[in-house]
């Protein structure tokens, strides 16, 4: 659980972790989208390209960014096989077994890196969010673009507060199933040898304290919140109040624009060589 990036803040003085957080939820917004439009390797290699210059821009170390892969590591793997073997439109054939009816192909290779580009591409993009923005951040800007929700009847602000409480239960689970792994260890517990089967029921002394563990601070949050009166219907103030600076809106629309570019593919090479 240490790997997982979502959630997690890196802390650092950086051009990016200053924007507003609303410019950099629409920039997610935008990538996710140019991502999946994407469809030749060069465009790939833009996106990719661009990523890296937002890491570097935002100081954070490259393997902190990169340790967010290993918790997609098994589902990656698992739709490049299944895209090499099962894809149906190739017809240059590289490895055939006939008596299941299996066969490799050339675009089959193809179209598996570039399912597993686009994961790897869509997963550190987005972790840049989370390292860069606080969950109150986070949450008061995905409150302040969903208002106009509120005309529908829509509570966004009861949303936005039971995502900020989520975001920040995900380091405290993390630091309690560490300290619940290290318990059991203490007391002999074995969670990496043996098989499968066993390994899963290693998990069980792991996953029973941890449920009561997050029951009871969800009770203890619960209380706290009614003893200090608070009631989500009410408007309430913030501290800090949201505002577009011109630097935000000028990279709102680059972003905006380059996304475009990647989307649309505009490149000529990706549309000469693919």
């Amino acid at each position: 659980m240490k790997n997982v990036a979502f959630g997690q803040y890196y802390p650092a003085d950086s051009a990016v972790h200053r924007l507003d957080p609303r410019t950099k939820l629409l920039f997610v917004t935008f990538y996710i989208i140019a991502v999946f439009f994407i469809r030749s390797f060069i465009g790939y290699a833009a996106a990719a390209v661009y990523i890296l210059v937002i890491i570097i821009i935002s100081k954070i170390p490259l393997r902190v960014v990169l340790r967010s892969l290993r918790t997609i590591i098994f589902i990656l793997l698992f739709t490049m096989v299944l895209n090499v073997f099962f894809y149906g439109r190739g017809e240059t054939v590289i490895f055939k077994f006939d008596p299941i009816k299996l066969k490799i192909t050339l675009e089959g290779l193809i179209f598996a890196s570039t399912m597993g580009l686009r994961l790897i591409i869509l997963v550190t993009g987005t972790s840049l969010l989370s390292f860069t923005t606080t969950p109150t951040a986070l949450t008061d800007a995905l409150e302040a673009l969903l208002k106009p929700l509120n005309y529908l009847k829509i509570n966004v602000h009861d949303l936005s507060v039971i995502m900020s409480i989520a975001l920040r239960f995900i380091p405290t689970i993390q630091e309690e199933t560490q300290k619940i792994i290290s318990a059991q260890k203490a007391r002999g517990a074995e969670f990496d040898t043996g098989g499968l089967i066993k390994k899963a029921k290693a998990m069980l002394p792991i996953l029973i304290p941890l449920f009561i563990s997050s029951f009871r601070r969800a009770d203890e949050l619960a209380l706290a919140l009614d003893a200090r009166c608070y009631n989500l219907s009410d408007k309430r103030t913030k501290l800090k109040e949201l505002k577009f600076k011109s630097v935000d809106i000028g990279a709102a629309a680059f972003a905006a624009l380059l996304a475009g570019l990647i989307a649309a593919d505009i490149l000529f090479m990706s549309r000469l060589f693919f």
